[in-house]
């Protein structure tokens, strides 16, 4: 059985109150011992703003045993999903050499982007990689920003939707203009505005 990725760590409002943060096992007994009353309960990805659910029937051994079958431990080798003929100049590993990781998986080009992938050094998988490493290094800064930018608003749409200034603040996360968010959000539940700015923190680093 395949299992969801855990991420790091969630946060959990009460209407607009910031009830706990943690683990997904300790927030998860932290309800629960609340009489798993879930009523204005909201959950929140701290990585991503995404909501999730929790089923908090029956005894806390029944409510953890679910979230280790949703949750359990990620198998840390992946099974090729597909293999292309394009990756078989890949090198075999010699005696002693590490293994990387590596996974195989398909690749649509069109065969000029081929042609020249196959005359690069070490062929195309080694220069695919380079490409991403590169990417990833000139796009960073810029792609922390979009995440965090998605992120503040999910949760900014589920927490103050209906709060004065969401529009206005709205607009600011995405100019990037720290000043005029604060100004927007000052009338906020502090603790939806305190979650809102830790969402949104990259954006607004100079």
């Amino acid at each position: 059985m395949s299992v969801n990725k855990l991420p790091a760590s969630f946060t959990v409002f009460k209407g607009s109150r910031r009830l706990v943060a943690g683990s997904i096992f300790d927030i998860a007994e932290r309800l629960w011992k609340d009489d798993g009353n879930l009523e204005n309960v909201l959950i929140f990805d701290d990585a991503t703003a995404q909501q999730i659910d929790i089923d908090l029937r029956g005894s806390k051994e029944a409510v953890m045993a679910r979230l280790k079958i949703r949750y359990g431990q990620q198998e840390i080798e992946q099974k090729p999903e597909s293999a292309s003929a394009h990756d078989s100049e890949e090198p075999t590993p010699g005696p002693g050499r590490p293994k990387l990781g590596v996974v195989a998986r398909e690749v649509t080009l069109l065969p000029r982007h081929w042609d020249w992938l196959a005359g690069q050094p070490g062929g195309a998988s080694v220069a695919l990689r380079k490409l991403v490493e590169e990417a990833k290094r000139l796009n960073g800064g810029r792609d922390q920003i979009r995440k965090a930018q998605e992120a503040a608003y999910t949760f900014m749409s589920a927490m103050a939707g209906n709060e004065p200034g969401f529009e206005e603040a709205t607009r600011a996360l995405f100019a990037k203009d720290g000043a005029a968010f604060d100004l927007h959000t000052v009338s906020w539940p502090k603790d939806v505005r305190a979650q809102a700015k830790k969402f949104a923190a990259a954006v607004f680093v100079s």
